[in-house]
């Protein structure tokens, strides 16, 4: 029934790709599970299926339902200043041309949740570089969020759509709300009720050999194995909201099974609020899923025509997941290849084969 799945699967080795391992549940059940390839090529170490993966990207959603618990609670506000919970983003400042001048908007919570605060992706942006000298490498979460909020937005707040750090800010409100680190929060609030013992946003360096190699797409050279280096670890003590959970393919799977059901982690309407989209016509024409028929609702890409039943993301490294509540099907899918472009577009075309397959059952 699912050769074509995994033929398509295999198909991704000729993109150079050393090693997948894949998942598809349907009602709960378990209906697919299939990996393959070496993630040492070197030594012909094949794959298990107990890897732990750096997710990057695919943490995100993990960060907004951990904040909409606290939506939910009443004590956060989507409508809500952000400054109201992190000062410092009271007296905001927006680059126009070559000049800086002070913010018109004042940034919102669900700025922060639609990506649409204003902020970027840059990693070496000055406070970043100076929270790594100043913190001799620690880069507490909090302190370094703080900082964040000197640089200038690349636009007012709520204005468009730009992929950023607003996930990284969302988790310190949240570390500010609960009055716990983001990590002890997710690790009380989502992770333990839901058996996900090998997931955290904050590996100790020590233990960074229990990650698996990680490759990096290499112009001119290919796929070529990398460091055990975490991205976006900007310290030893930073847990980033937006790309830092570390976790293996049937942790990251229950947790997305609870977000599918809805009524585990998180009621089901706040499930219908996250893969909603929240987005103007202004703002998708500057959000680049909007091309591939989906809009953006709460940090996820989401169904925008009635061809589209799945929201999702994917994660820098290849991760990538759908979740089909219509025909309650989830579907993950994980790799551990950095800056590869075509994996970016093969991962888009697994969720229609998938469904497609289901529906002649």
């Amino acid at each position: 029934m699912f050769t074509e799945l995994t033929n398509k699967l295999d198909s991704v080795f000729d993109l150079g790709v050393p090693f997948y391992d894949c998942i598809v549940l349907k009602d709960g059940e378990c209906v697919y599970r299939h990996n393959n390839g070496y993630t040492d090529q070197k030594d012909k170490v094949e794959v298990t299926g107990k890897e732990l993966y750096n997710l990057y990207s695919c943490s995100k959603l993990i960060t907004c339902v951990s904040a909409l618990q606290l939506v939910e609670k009443g004590l956060i506000g989507l409508d809500d200043e952000v400054s109201k919970y992190l000062p410092e983003y009271k007296n905001l400042t927006v680059k126009v041309g070559e000049d800086i001048v002070p913010a018109k908007n004042a940034m919102l919570i669900k700025h922060l949740f639609s990506m649409t605060g204003g902020m970027s992706y840059d990693l070496n942006l000055p406070s970043i570089n100076s929270c790594r000298i100043d913190t001799n490498g620690k880069c507490p979460t909090r302190e370094l969020v703080k900082r964040l909020a000197k640089e200038p937005l690349l636009f007012e707040p709520g204005e468009l759509f730009n992929y950023s750090l607003c996930h990284d800010v969302l988790a310190v409100v949240v570390e500010v709300v609960s009055k716990m680190t983001f990590g002890e929060y997710v690790k009380r609030n989502i992770f333990e009720p839901l058996g996900m013992k090998n997931s955290t946003f904050l590996l100790d360096d020590k233990d960074l050999e229990k990650v698996v190699n990680q490759y990096v797409c290499v112009e001119g050279k290919g796929v070529v194995e990398r460091d055990k280096k975490i991205d976006y670890k900007f310290g030893s003590e930073y847990e980033s909201g937006g790309a830092g959970c570390v976790s293996t393919l049937e942790d990251y799977a229950k947790f997305l099974e609870a977000v599918r059901l809805g009524g585990v982690i998180i009621k089901k309407e706040t499930v219908d609020l996250l893969a909603t989209n929240v987005l103007n016509q202004k703002q998708l024409d500057s959000c680049y899923v909007y091309p591939l028929g989906y809009g953006y609702g709460l940090g996820q890409r989401c169904p925008f025509n009635e061809e589209k039943t799945d929201f999702g993301w994917g994660g820098a490294a290849g991760s990538f997941y759908a979740i089909d509540r219509e025909n309650k099907t989830t579907m993950l899918f994980t790799t551990h290849v950095l800056n590869h472009g075509d994996l970016h577009f093969f991962r888009y075309e697994l969720y229609p084969l998938v469904k497609k397959i289901l529906s002649k059952i």
